[in-house]
């Protein structure tokens, strides 16, 4: 079951539309996002863009960077991205795709009560340095 929060969450019409990331590698995106978004309820649409499968919520843009440096998430500009799913059990997974990948964890899969009693997430970097968060408000 989940929380009053998550549920306002699901039930409610995101006001962003769409979000658009600059990356050095836009074939390396694609391959990572093709794999990670449909375990968060993403499909690709475009070319270069993903939308949720039932269209409800921010749509994700790739975007060739035309300027050289790295991405930071300490510095200013994007912090990181969360995606929002129902179960406990889908952290987990996309915790251990992360994990089997080689990628850097954050945090692993657990609850993190200064932002809420039901939250439970992990968070990690994808290859090109973005903070990616899954989480759920899921009781158990």
């Amino acid at each position: 079951m989940l929380d009053s929060r998550a549920m306002a969450s699901l039930n409610s019409l995101v006001p962003i539309e769409h979000f658009g990331l600059n990356v050095p590698d836009v074939e390396a995106a694609k391959a990572y996002f093709d794999e990670f978004l449909p375990m968060v309820g993403y499909v690709r649409q475009w070319e270069t863009g993903y939308r949720p499968t039932d269209w409800n919520g921010a749509q994700l843009f790739i975007y060739p960077a035309t300027e050289e440096g790295e991405h930071s998430r300490l510095r200013t500009g994007l912090s990181h991205i969360s995606f929002l799913v129902q179960t406990r059990a889908e952290v987990h997974r996309v915790h251990d795709w992360v994990v089997a990948r080689g990628d850097e964890v954050l945090h692993a899969p657990r609850l993190f009560p200064e932002y809420g009693e039901t939250f439970y997430a992990t968070f990690f970097l994808d290859p090109h340095g973005f903070h990616l968060e899954v989480v759920t408000f899921e009781k158990v």
